[in-house]
């Protein structure tokens, strides 16, 4: 019948060390909880069934970095006991039954999930990983360091980040990936040579990119280097501002809060209903909901290869991309819904498999006719690159641009040392911290936009204020705040800024 990709995409900002509530790093432990411990477990349990090559799942090195970060490891296990307690307080209250039997259900799974962390994660993501990587149960894609906007990058930097990125996949995992989740899929022409250079043999773009032919996966360029096309026709079934399943009125609403307990006690019930006139939170209902929408899904991917097939003589493709944190942490009944399409797709007939897999299934243009040269293009609004390159954010991309600068200029003019140099090494984390896309992205679509704006000034300051030490040969001053900031952000310790003079004369 043809080939079925899922393609899930987990990522974070760095945030450890940088505000806890309403935001910081509860970021992070809410979507490790609700959505990194449960789709794992799905994962691994579709393993020990004898289950392979299930889906490619792309994890950003910034948000790997703090999944094995001994601080980030022992602040997840403090939240998931203070979870737990929460849930058990919610449940000795006698002023609303209905919220005594969610937190009953609620102290069950943080349980549960305090378990699962206990027993498989509290070495780290690294280990719980690597199994379902080497058993072939999973495709890992890597990407650039801290996930920053690939089109607004200087060569030089651009290369860097993805190098500094693959290598810490490498060292992290014991491979280093072929395949990369290019950030915020943005794409400009060109890039592929840098991804070929970097031994990078496959991306993602979005549909609209290859203009809708996202049925096989296409050479880009004059590159071996292959894309695929996220199918929106399939991809949108599943997460749609109008229609997508999570917007059910059955489901859990993510919105609405008992403040005391922070447990989520009500329904979505509908659209437009107010917080105090939504329904109760019933699981049966949900899971009724979680079967008819993993069968609807099915016959969506069925009619959709169907439709390919007739089209192009031959069996093909659809690729569906979507984050990791819905599944659990944005839509409450995701990994459930997961579970049962990964079940049911095999027994409807359809190939489910990884990226590399449809290759090897033969999901390839073949025709030199069918290389393609896609436009400069992204997955956000308008598919073009306005979220991060727009009027609203031109004062963090005019940063951004200075940061790339001031980094080049000193590792230009630095010292040729045979060893590394802490000081341009701290130099270039800072920068790579300052670039990343989630600030842009933030303040573009009005979700804490100060903490954004925050963290890049931050981020940037620290830029100039270490160049400017660096220029003026201050290398004691210099050196006490590499080391300063290191204690705040050691996100990857092999931060070479070398690298960089590697890549301009590469």
């Amino acid at each position: 019948m043809g080939t079925f990709c899922l393609v899930l995409h987990s990522h974070l900002p760095w945030v450890a060390h940088h505000g806890r509530w309403p935001v910081g790093e509860e970021w992070l432990y809410q979507a490790w909880a609700h959505s990194y411990l449960r789709v794992v477990d799905v994962l691994r349990r579709l393993a020990t069934e004898g289950r392979r090559d299930l889906l490619t799942l792309g994890v950003t090195p910034v948000l790997a970095a703090q999944l094995d970060d001994a601080y980030c490891l022992r602040g997840m296990h403090d939240w998931l006991g203070d979870w737990l307690l929460r849930a058990h307080g919610a449940a000795t209250r006698h002023d609303d039954p209905a919220l005594r039997r969610l937190a009953t259900a609620e102290h069950r799974q943080a349980s549960a999930a305090l378990a699962e962390f206990e027993a498989h994660w509290r070495h780290g993501a690294s280990a719980v990983l690597r199994p379902l990587v080497d058993g072939g149960v999973v495709e890992l894609l890597g990407g650039p360091a801290t996930h920053p906007f690939g089109p607004l990058l200087d060569e030089r930097v651009r290369a860097f980040a993805l190098q500094v990125g693959l290598t810490d996949a490498a060292r992290r995992l014991g491979s280093r990936p072929t395949g990369i989740w290019a950030p915020e899929c943005g794409y400009a022409p060109g890039m592929e040579d840098g991804y070929a250079a970097a031994g990078v043999g496959r991306f993602l773009v979005d549909g609209p990119a290859l203009r809708g032919d996202t049925g096989f996966a296409h050479r880009v360029g004059d590159t071996d280097v292959v894309c695929f096309g996220r199918d929106l026709a399939v991809t949108y079934r599943v997460w749609s501002p109008r229609s997508g399943y999570p917007g059910h009125r059955d489901y859990r609403d993510f919105h609405t809060f008992d403040h005391p307990s922070g447990l989520k006690p009500a329904r979505v019930t509908g659209r437009d209903v107010p917080p105090e006139h939504k329904r109760p939170y019933h699981p049966e209902a949900a899971s009724a909901a979680v079967h008819a929408h993993a069968a609807d899904f099915v016959e969506v991917v069925r009619a959709r290869l169907s439709a390919l097939a007739q089209r192009h003589g031959r069996p093909a493709l659809a690729v569906a991309a979507l984050d990791t944190e819905l599944f659990g942490h944005w839509w409450h009944e995701g990994p459930a819904w997961l579970e049962a399409v990964l079940r049911a797709l095999p027994a409807a007939g359809v190939r489910t498999t990884t990226l590399g897999g449809a290759l090897e299934a033969g999901c390839l243009a073949e025709d030199a006719d069918d290389r393609v040269w896609p436009p400069a293009s992204s997955w956000g609004s308008g598919k073009d690159w306005r979220v991060w390159d727009g009027t609203q954010v031109a004062e963090l991309v005019a940063d951004g641009t200075e940061v790339q600068r001031l980094l080049l200029d000193a590792v230009d003019k630095g010292p040729r040392t045979l060893g590394r140099d802490r000081e341009l090494d701290a130099l270039a984390s800072q920068a790579l911290l300052a670039l990343s896309s989630d600030w842009a992205f933030m303040v573009t679509k009005d979700s804490a936009p100060d903490y954004a704006r925050d963290r890049a000034a931050l981020h940037a300051g620290r830029v100039r204020e270490l160049a400017q030490l660096l220029g003026a040969g201050r290398r004691g001053p210099a050196q006490r705040l590499a080391v300063q900031w290191q204690l705040q952000d050691d996100v990857f310790g092999h931060v070479d800024a070398r690298g960089l003079r590697q890549a301009a004369a590469g």
